[in-house]
């Protein structure tokens, strides 16, 4: 029996714990880049389930790819037995990045949990008992569990849960001076966004991801770059981190023909790996992977066939260079579309490929609200930056009808 949008917002007062604040109406289908709600309105989405949705709502090729994984009848079998799904997502994810094992989980967060913990293994199996502290960064967001949480500097995240896990020192994001001053030998690994997305949209210099690279090589820790948000094509590259040193799509920052300056030891990858299913990953060289040993981590859910079927199919489609040069152009027209708002209010647009913020000099939390009447999903990154991050499909007059709204909501302020 479906329930009517009224009952369905009363039951999820009454029986859901109150840690979302959710609009009052109930999303109820979708179609490419816009979904509609239990009475019919339409709504063009520039948030695709924060950064999740990459090909949009009811995409053929997920849709077929979901239809063959559900007509195995093997849906889960746990992580005692092999299957070919997982495996040839591994092979995929390795033959495409700097990586030679991976490791799957559920979600972002605890695909980062688990970095930190192989990066402590790494440190021990080399003989440093004492080597187990984690660098982060200001303004970073790595997740909301224990560990996550810890290198996620947000008073309002941290304070209520305290003690969290130990070991963790900040430096200023963007600032290499700042970054080595806070280098000990007790380091373990860096964990850095290379670009930040909850954290306001701010992408990293190539000379700041450099000089960590050569940072952790120098202390030998581990460079963790946390792709949740910003990986798998979203900035116009398959990696984040490439379109941070790429001067075009065939050239480099640092002019490297060859191996690359700025490479990682582990990437954690999760939002949009599987269209909508969840699971994370855990990608990392052979060096680490070779300190880990049977049982040092598991997940019961993660590399399910099901999941890891679906999300084959999503890495095939999104690392074809056609869909990320149509990614960057897309992005390009966003950012054209927003200065040519030249509102007094917009100070400063920033961000790579489709994944853009808009600082503004007044809070953004009423523009989202607005958004609804306008037909429009938007999302926050911050208390004054309103968040771009739609489905890497949205068709470019998508994107100059949620530009005008948000025009349009601007002048109303």
């Amino acid at each position: 029996m479906t329930a009517t949008m009224d009952e369905a917002i009363q039951n999820e007062q009454d029986y859901v714990l109150g840690v979302y604040g959710r609009p009052p109406f109930v999303i109820e289908r979708g179609e490419g880049s816009v979904v509609y709600d239990t009475k019919g309105k339409a709504y063009i989405d520039c948030v695709a389930g924060i950064a999740v949705n990459i090909f949009g709502y009811n995409d053929a090729g997920i849709n077929q790819a979901i239809s063959e994984a559900a007509q195995t009848g093997v849906l889960h079998v746990s992580n005692l037995y092999h299957t070919a799904s997982h495996a040839n997502l591994a092979k995929q994810l390795c033959e495409k990045s700097f990586a030679d094992k991976v490791h799957f989980s559920t979600t972002g967060a605890d695909a980062n949990e688990g970095a930190f913990k192989f990066a402590r293994r790494y440190a021990r199996e080399h003989g440093h008992e004492d080597k187990y502290e984690i660098l982060s960064f200001t303004r970073a967001f790595h997740g909301r569990l224990f560990g996550s949480l810890a290198a996620t500097p947000r008073e309002k995240y941290q304070q209520p849960f305290q003690p969290l896990m130990p070991g963790v020192r900040f430096a200023e994001y963007n600032n290499l001076e700042s970054a080595r001053a806070a280098m000990t030998d007790k380091v373990c690994a860096i964990i850095v966004e290379p670009l930040q997305g909850e954290g306001g949209i701010y992408p990293a210099t190539p000379e700041f991801l450099k000089g960590l690279r050569e940072l952790a090589t120098e202390y030998d820790a581990l460079l963790i770059y946390d792709e949740v948000q910003c990986g798998l094509g979203r900035t116009g590259q398959l990696w984040g981190y490439h379109s941070i040193c790429a001067k075009n799509e065939n050239g480099c920052a640092f002019g490297c023909n060859g191996a690359c300056q700025i490479e990682p030891d582990i990437m954690t990858l999760a939002k949009p790996l599987a269209g909508g299913l969840p699971i994370g990953a855990i990608l990392m060289r052979q060096k680490v992977a070779d300190t880990i040993h049977k049982g040092d981590h598991a997940s019961t859910f993660a590399g399910n066939p099901f999941t890891t079927h679906v999300a084959n199919h999503v890495v095939e489609r999104v690392s074809q260079p056609e869909f990320l040069a149509e990614v960057r152009e897309k992005g390009d027209y966003l950012v054209e579309l927003l200065e040519e708002l030249n509102s007094p209010h917009i100070t400063e647009i920033r961000g790579k490929g489709l994944i853009v913020g808009v600082e503004m000099d007044i809070e953004v939390n009423p523009i989202v609200e607005k958004g609804y009447d306008h037909g429009v999903l938007f999302v926050s990154a911050g208390t004054n930056i309103l968040r771009f991050v739609p489905p890497l499909t949205i068709t470019k007059a998508e994107l100059a009808k949620a530009v005008e709204a948000l025009g349009e909501i601007l002048q109303e302020l």
